[in-house]
C-alpha cells in the first residue's frame, strides 16, 4: 500500500496548481507596476541577447551565402566540368531554359583565363617589369546579367556595359591596387582608372580596350573578373561554336532548385556540366564558418541564459524573503509548501512569458525586417539577422525551463524553513 501516498499526490495535483496559480496572480497584482516593468524588461533583453547575438553571427555568414546567390550563381548554377573546356551542347541547354516556365531569368557567360597589362605606354625600357597580372575574363550579355545578378549596381566608377558595344570592359576592384589595398603588387594593376587603356591577352590574342567602369562587390568571384560584351569576347576567345561556360538561373517564386536540376538531368546534362544549387556552388569554407559562428553564438547566448536564470533566482528569492512571514502564515493555516512553491514558479513564468512575447514582437516585427532592408555592412558581406523560428522556439523552451528552475529553487529554500520562525519573522 506504499503507492497510496503517490496516488494521493497525483489526485491533488490539479488543486495544487489552481491554488498556486491563484496565489501567483494575487502576488503579481499587488506588486508595484515599476517592479513588474523592470523584471519584464530584463527578460526582454535576456531573450533578445539569447537570440539576436547568435542571429547576427550566423547572419554575417548567411549574408555571404545570400549575396553569392543573388549576385553570382542565381538559384541554380550550371558550369563547366573540370574535365572539359566548356559546356557542350550549350545552345540546346539555353533553348530548354528559354522554354521552361519555372525559369524566371537566366544569363549565360563565356569565361577564359588570360593576362591583363596596364601602364605599358609609360614603360620606357624593355628591361622594366611590365604591370601585368593573370586574370579571369568573362563575356556577358549586359542586359541579361543585370536582370539576374544586378552586376551594373556594383559599378562604383564609370558606367556599365551596353549591348553590342566593343572596345570597352568593366574591371573588378580586387584587380586594381586602389581598391585591393594590401594585396601584393603581383596580383593587381597599378593606378588604373576609368578611361585608361589596358591590354588584354586571351588565347594568345592581344587587344587594347578602354576601362569603362570599375565595380566593387563583396563576392570574390565577381570582383576578380574583367567583363567584356559577349559578342566581342567570342571573337577574342575564338568561341564561334556558342558553347558557354556558365549559366546562372533565377527561378519563379516558390520553385525549388531540385526541379531544374532534375529537368536538366533528364536531358542528360549531368554528364555535360556541373548542375548545382546556390548552396552547393558555394565554397566549403562558407558553410564551415557558418557552423563555427553558430556554435559561438550559442555559447554567448548560453551566458545570457545563465544571467537570466540568476536574475530570476534573485528576484524570486528577494520576493520570498520579504514575504517570509506571509509564507509562514500560509503554512500555519494549512496551505501546503508545494502550493507556495508552485505559486512562485507561476510568477517566474509570468515574467518570462511576457518578456518573450514582447521580445518576439520586437524581433520579428522590427529587428529582422529592418536589418534585412538595411544589411549590416561588414567588410566581406552584407550581414543579415538570421533567426529562423525553429531555432528561436528551441531557445524559448530552454529559457522557460531555466525560468521554472530559477523560480522553484528559492521558493523551495524558504518553504523548507521552520513555520513558527517564519511567522515570527525570525
Amino acid at each position: 500500500m506504499k503507492w497510496l501516498p503517490s496516488l494521493r499526490r497525483i489526485k491533488d495535483f490539479p488543486l495544487i496548481v489552481s491554488v498556486g496559480f491563484f496565489l501567483a496572480v494575487r502576488q503579481i497584482t499587488r506588486t508595484t507596476i515599476w517592479t513588474t516593468v523592470l523584471i519584464v524588461f530584463v527578460m526582454i533583453l535576456t531573450f533578445l541577447n539569447l537570440v539576436v547575438v547568435g542571429g547576427i553571427l550566423v547572419g554575417l555568414v548567411e549574408g555571404v551565402s545570400l549575396g553569392f546567390q543573388k549576385y553570382y550563381t542565381g538559384d541554380v548554377l550550371v558550369s563547366t566540368l573540370p574535365t572539359k573546356r566548356y559546356i557542350e551542347q550549350s545552345p540546346e541547354l539555353l533553348s530548354i531554359l528559354e522554354n521552361t516556365p519555372e525559369v524566371a531569368f537566366f544569363t549565360a557567360r563565356y569565361v577564359e583565363s588570360g593576362q591583363a597589362e596596364a601602364n605599358y605606354r609609360e614603360r620606357r625600357r624593355t628591361s622594366d617589369l611590365p604591370d601585368r597580372i593573370g586574370a579571369t575574363f568573362a563575356g556577358i550579355d549586359p542586359e541579361k546579367e543585370q536582370r539576374v545578378t544586378r552586376l551594373g549596381d556594383f559599378v562604383i566608377e564609370g558606367e556599365y556595359l551596353e549591348n553590342d558595344e566593343e572596345g570597352f570592359v568593366i574591371i573588378g576592384g580586387d584587380l586594381i591596387d586602389t581598391y585591393a589595398q594590401g594585396t601584393p603588387e603581383a596580383f593587381v594593376l597599378n593606378g588604373v582608372e576609368v578611361g585608361d587603356k589596358i591590354r588584354t591577352t586571351i588565347n594568345g590574342i592581344e587587344k587594347e580596350v578602354t576601362v569603362k567602369g570599375i565595380l566593387d562587390s563583396k563576392i570574390n568571384e565577381v570582383n576578380l573578373r574583367i567583363y567584356f560584351n559577349e559578342r566581342e569576347f567570342r571573337k577574342l576567345a575564338g568561341r564561334d561554336d556558342l558553347n558557354i561556360d556558365e549559366v546562372a538561373i533565377t527561378l519563379q517564386s516558390g520553385v525549388p532548385p531540385e526541379n531544374i536540376k532534375n529537368l536538366l538531368g533528364a536531358f542528360g546534362y549531368q554528364e555535360e556540366a556541373l548542375i548545382r544549387d546556390s548552396k552547393e556552388a558555394q565554397p566549403d569554407f562558407i558553410q564551415e564558418i557558418a557552423l563555427t559562428f553558430s556554435i559561438l553564438g550559442s555559447v554567448i547566448g548560453s551566458i545570457g541564459l545563465v544571467v537570466a536564470s540568476i536574475t530570476i533566482f534573485i528576484v524570486i528569492f528577494v520576493n520570498a524573503i520579504t514575504r517570509k512571514k506571509f509564507i509562514g502564515i500560509l503554512k500555519a493555516i494549512g496551505v501546503r509548501a508545494s502550493v507556495i512553491e508552485v505559486s512562485y514558479v507561476f510568477q517566474a513564468l509570468f515574467y518570462a512569458v511576457i518578456g518573450i512575447i514582447f521580445g518576439l514582437i520586437i524581433l520579428y516585427g522590427f529587428l529582422e525586417p529592418y536589418v534585412m532592408d538595411n544589411p549590416i555592412n561588414f567588410p566581406f558581406s552584407d550581414g543579415i539577422l538570421f533567426v529562423p523560428f525553429s531555432g528561436t522556439a528551441i531557445r524559448i523552451a530552454i529559457l522557460l525551463m531555466a525560468t521554472i528552475i530559477a523560480g522553484f529553487i528559492p521558493a523551495r529554500l524558504i518553504t523548507r524553513g521552520n513555520t513558527l520562525d517564519a511567522v515570527l519573522g525570525r
